[in-house]
């Protein structure tokens, strides 16, 4: 059994107490348009270019099959004639060139997780699954969350929550000590316009899951991730603090807007129009008045 892994990242003290190991999976079955990972979003391998690396050597040129690559294309890269051979990324002497996504089994990323286990013990830190979203696919994250949990490793898993509740209930919860859940918009329209899906599952698991937690002990952390003019506006930020104390829950995890996702999207040849005010970095102020709003109406900030 393998899976399309984007990264494993090692030394994190961002995603979950301590110091973590995050394997980042590829694929995503929402398509949010500020997503501060656009290059996780398709379950398949693709081709980057980094302008900024490019030496201008040609070498990749030279050697595609399909002409797909011309200095005089906006992208560099035809996307629609490149095949996705990659005999480009082999003779980039500068790694402008590179492939995104490895098909890896369990136990290659356990083999690169348990050299890192020496900094989960003495931190108190473990494994985050992120994305993407590693509920994408279930058998494969279940089968390595068995096997960090055999090794006494800490685990985690950050979702969008936009998955199967049984397989959920099965097969990851019994070896999942923290759950990282984003919720976005409230607003259902809202959610299919910005999310490319509706919301109604995202809220009826998280439900599930906090009903869930009471009784097995999984700690669930919702977190609001703060896009200016759409996720950030105050009826927004009520309305899911409604629903979080509908749910029992007072507190969230504000997440800062992230503004350089632009650029990776260049990258894997995304041209996606980008709103002016999605490439700028959210005001301090601007961030402190979502924190108001929230503590306005009860609901804690979780650190």
């Amino acid at each position: 059994m393998k899976s399309l892994i984007l990264e494993i990242k090692g030394n994190s003290l961002d995603d979950g107490p301590g110091i973590r190991t995050v394997v980042f999976f590829k694929g995503c079955p929402l398509n949010c348009v500020w997503c501060h990972n656009p290059e996780s979003k398709k379950a398949v391998m693709e081709l980057s270019w980094d302008k900024k690396e490019c030496i201008g050597c040609l070498a990749c040129a030279k050697i595609c099959p399909e002409n797909a690559i011309d200095i005089h294309n906006v992208n560099f890269v035809d996307r629609i004639k490149c095949t996705l051979c990659f005999k480009c990324v082999e003779v980039c002497p500068s790694g402008a060139m590179s492939k995104v996504g490895t098909e890896m089994t369990v136990e290659d990323i356990l083999q690169q997780l348990l050299k890192d286990k020496p900094f989960f013990d003495i931190s108190g830190g473990g494994v985050t699954l992120s994305g993407g979203e590693p509920l994408m696919n279930i058998s494969f994250a279940s089968e390595l969350l068995q096997q960090c949990k055999n090794n006494a490793i800490h685990t985690l898993v950050e979702t969008s929550g936009y998955f199967n509740w049984n397989e959920f209930e099965t097969c990851i919860a019994p070896y999942c000590d923290m759950v990282y859940y984003d919720i976005k918009l409230i607003d259902e329209e809202e959610h299919k316009k910005y999310c490319g899906v509706s919301n109604e599952k995202i809220l009826s698991n998280f439900k599930k899951l906090v009903g869930l937690s009471k009784m097995s002990g999984i700690k669930v952390v919702p977190r609001i991730p703060l896009v200016p003019g759409i996720t950030a506006k105050e009826q927004n930020l009520t309305g899911i603090a409604a629903f979080l104390q509908e749910c029992g829950m007072h507190n969230v995890e504000l997440l800062r807007y992230n503004p350089l996702w632009p650029e990776k999207c260049v990258k894997v040849g995304n041209n996606t129009i980008i709103d002016k005010t999605l490439t700028q970095w959210m005001p301090h102020e601007e961030y402190e008045r979502c924190k108001r709003i929230m503590s306005e109406v009860n609901v804690t900030m979780h650190c």
